[in-house]
């Protein structure tokens, strides 16, 4: 007598399947540095989102906005030694120029990289009206 269902290409039972399926898939995430981000928005805004995120390129355009909204202190030496007593890697753009406009007479011009020249310049354009009140 024939049984009903699909054949049993799989010896172990369907919930250990799912199991290490899950577990493969989070293992391939990890190894593509992949991470889940839950944000918690108004509904308008996230509708937004999702529309936008099935996008071509946009991870590149978050990735591109995300660096002009936040700064990474230990990619300028002069803001690192500044903001010694953060934990955060990241701080907003708007703080790391008021750390800059706050601390001016702690810093030596001359020191800047051509990286945080640039960013102090862009800060200033965004944040200051151009100028540093120092």
């Amino acid at each position: 007598m024939r049984t009903r269902g699909r054949p049993k290409t799989n010896p172990l039972p369907r919930r250990e399947q799912l199991r290490r399926a899950k577990q493969a898939q989070r293992a391939r995430r990890r190894l593509a540095h992949v991470v889940d981000v839950q944000l918690t928005l108004p509904a308008d805004v996230a509708a937004k989102l999702a529309a936008a995120k099935r996008a071509s390129g946009f991870v590149e355009f978050l990735d591109a906005a995300l660096e002009r909204a936040v700064v990474r202190v230990a990619d300028y030496p002069q803001l690192r030694d500044l903001a010694w007593n953060r934990a955060d890697e990241f701080i907003p753009a708007n703080e790391a120029f008021q750390i800059y406009e706050r601390n001016w007479r702690l810093l030596e011009p001359d020191l800047f990289d051509d990286r945080e020249r640039a960013l102090l310049a862009r800060l200033k354009t965004e944040f200051g009206n151009d100028e540093i009140n120092a």
